[in-house]
């Protein structure tokens, strides 16, 4: 029996008993912990492929995945086939990759393996040598690898998972590097998905129109002459795939049979979890999705796995970036599970810090000017600072644009400090709103849980009912105020106002007296307040008052549930210079489906700006790694090596 017949063998279903007793833990402790929306998903399926009822947060290894490609000579890339080996010696030597950026993030171990670079890497320090071949040949002329080196391939993986779970890891997240990769991909996701060339070939590493008609031609050309057959794994991996791939397919398979699993990242660890799927159909029980790449056919490929996707973050960069943040979301709900269930005095993580603002009882009226002055006076995002960012960003060693939200969210970052290069580690805070008395228990377990989760300091500003509006707008003000100048980065939030309250009360009122049954908002700015019932308008005022007090300061504001979400949908009709300042976690970035209040989302919206930090300070240019840069699209001529 082969190496990779052996460990199909071992892969055993997940374990339904660690499941129920993670599910009435939860229930226990949460009266609604549906709340938690994909956050209870992902633990206790957790829980369930580790066997493990004590369940605590996992060694994460990244093991980025190199090698060339011969249907790299058909010029289906913006970047030349050196940047294989450019980009494995950015990784280990200047170590300013994206892998590097979001291994750090996500306290990650980073190890890279040469599969089948086309040239001698013996002279990079630290690279795993698991040559095959010096690349794969020409798919769109004839087989791209042999079924034996197929085979080598997938169990080069195996024994990478066997290595990395004897040290303890039960959480791998794949990448990969091979210039033409997405072009195997989408000969794969084709093959396996019943896709036309045209459905499966996107734009990989950006290219040009022009160059996209000939990568969907390539496409079609490799599976016209290959006919690879999909229900054999090892056959469409042999004609169309890559050394990386079947390397990566082999983690998974591994990782499942050590009862460990794979947080996929985008199109390519897609593809390659098709591979594994169709070796053993019962490995996706034991795989995540992170994120819905850019890719056009990744929506089809998550569809035959059966997965799906917590982030929509527009990635089209497999190097664990969106794997990564989901590790991190891993963490965050391990770190609430465990404050609900495990003994304070057992929890390692210290609680988060927690301060009490109370309105006054009564406080001058606030005038129409003092109002006016804070809607109409909010300070422009600096375009030089913007400009400077993305100038860098776009110089990363990376293709151009692909990191999607996180570049975007770096440059609106910058144009609100006026700091081209915003530093990790910016004070943040959160700020929840609530009547008069303490949280409940379970409420505050979880706000502590994810503010310490986000490092953030927490703020419990408590509203007098019976006051007017007005009142509870400047309270909301004066409380942000003080707190962001020293926090560019604000997470705000409303919990329940009575412990009784199920989680998601306030959000129901909310959504139903201001929206439609579509979702869009009811009213107009000048008219919403009125129809907002009257136990809530004490929230929504404070809220709005927070929001625009935190831009006043040149802040950052992370919302965090739907209520937050409709709240800051009228701010931006009441005062619309306020947009740039405004971060939509859930559902913009997260699809987590979480209802839970008390600044929970925020605090994960927060780590989100975390991950976009690191992009910006960990990552190096072209220049600084010496890596080539684009010779096609748009990053031809803005990239400079």
């Amino acid at each position: 029996m082969t190496k990779l017949q052996d460990t199909i063998k071992n892969i055993h279903p997940i374990d339904p008993a660690a499941i129920k007793a993670i599910h009435a833990q939860l229930s226990k402790k949460m009266s609604n912990a549906a709340g938690l929306g994909c956050l209870r998903d992902i633990l206790v399926r957790y829980a369930g492929i580790t066997k493990s009822n004590a369940i605590a947060k996992p060694k994460k290894y990244t093991v980025i995945c190199c090698a060339d490609h011969g249907v790299a000579e058909m010029k289906v890339s913006a970047y030349p086939p050196e940047t294989t080996l450019q980009m494995t010696a950015n990784y280990l030597i200047s170590r300013g990759a994206a892998a590097n950026a979001l291994a750090n993030f996500a306290e990650s171990e980073l190890f890279v393996v040469d599969l089948g670079i086309a040239t001698n890497t013996e002279h990079l320090p630290g690279l795993i040598q698991r040559k095959i071949a010096f690349g794969t040949k020409n798919s769109a002329k004839g087989p791209a690898m042999t079924r034996a080196q197929a085979i080598k391939s997938i169990e080069t993986g195996i024994e990478i998972a066997d290595t990395c779970c004897a040290q303890g890891c039960c959480c791998f997240l794949p990448g990969e590097m091979g210039i033409a990769n997405t072009t195997s991909s989408a000969a794969i996701a084709a093959a396996f998905c019943g896709l036309t060339p045209e459905e499966a070939t996107g734009r990989g590493t950006n290219i040009s129109d022009a160059r996209l008609k000939i990568k969907i031609e390539v496409v079609r050309q490799a599976l016209s002459v290959n006919a690879p057959d999909s229900e054999d794994g090892l056959d469409v991996l042999m004609k169309v795939g890559g050394f990386e791939l079947g390397c990566i397919a082999g983690i998974i398979l591994g990782a499942a049979a050590h009862h460990a699993f794979v947080i996929l990242d985008g199109f390519n660890t897609g593809a390659a979890a098709l591979i594994a799927q169709s070796l053993c159909p019962d490995i996706t029980d034991f795989l995540f999705c992170s994120h819905i790449a850019a890719e056009p056919a990744h929506k089809a490929v998550l569809e035959k796995l059966r997965l799906t996707p917590y982030m929509d973050l527009k990635l089209r960069l497999g190097e664990a970036i969106g794997s990564s943040i989901t590790g991190n979301l891993l963490d965050a709900a391990v770190g609430a599970y465990e404050s609900l269930t495990v003994p304070e005095e057992e929890q390692l993580a210290e609680s988060a810090l927690f301060f009490h603002e109370v309105m006054p009882p009564a406080a001058p009226p606030l005038s129409d000017k003092t109002f006016d002055f804070y809607l109409r006076t909010l300070p422009k995002l600096s375009k030089r600072a913007m400009d400077s960012c993305q100038l860098r960003l776009d110089n990363l060693a990376k293709p151009i644009y692909c990191l999607g939200y996180l570049e975007q969210l770096a440059v609106e970052l910058a144009g609100i400090l006026d700091d081209e290069r915003p530093p990790l580690g910016l004070n943040r805070a959160l700020l929840c709103f609530t009547g008069i008395g303490a949280l409940s228990a379970t409420q505050r377990q979880l706000t502590s849980a994810f503010a310490c989760h986000a490092d953030a300091e927490v703020t419990i500003g408590h509203l007098r009912h019976d006051r007017p509006p007005a009142e509870a707008f400047d309270f909301g003000r004066m409380v942000a105020e003080d707190i962001t100048l020293s926090a560019p980065l604000l997470a705000v939030a409303l919990a329940e106002s009575s412990a009784s309250d199920i989680c998601g009360t306030k959000t129901a009122a909310i959504k139903s007296a201001l929206c439609r049954a579509d979702g869009s908002l009811r009213y107009s700015a000048a008219e919403f307040l009125q129809y907002v019932p009257k136990p809530l308008k004490s929230d929504v005022s404070a809220l709005i008052g927070a929001m625009i007090a935190a831009a006043h300061n040149n802040s950052l504001v992370i919302l965090d549930n739907e209520a937050t979400e409709i709240i800051a949908r009228y701010a931006e009709l009441l005062c619309p210079d306020i947009k740039p300042y405004i971060l939509h976690t859930q559902p913009a970035l997260l699809r987590l489906n979480m209802t839970t209040g008390g600044g929970c989302i925020a605090c994960l919206g927060l780590r989100v700006v975390d991950a976009a930090l690191h992009v910006l300070n960990d990552m190096k240019t072209f220049a600084e790694s010496r890596v080539s840069a684009a010779k096609d699209g748009p990053g031809a001529g803005r990239q400079q090596e």
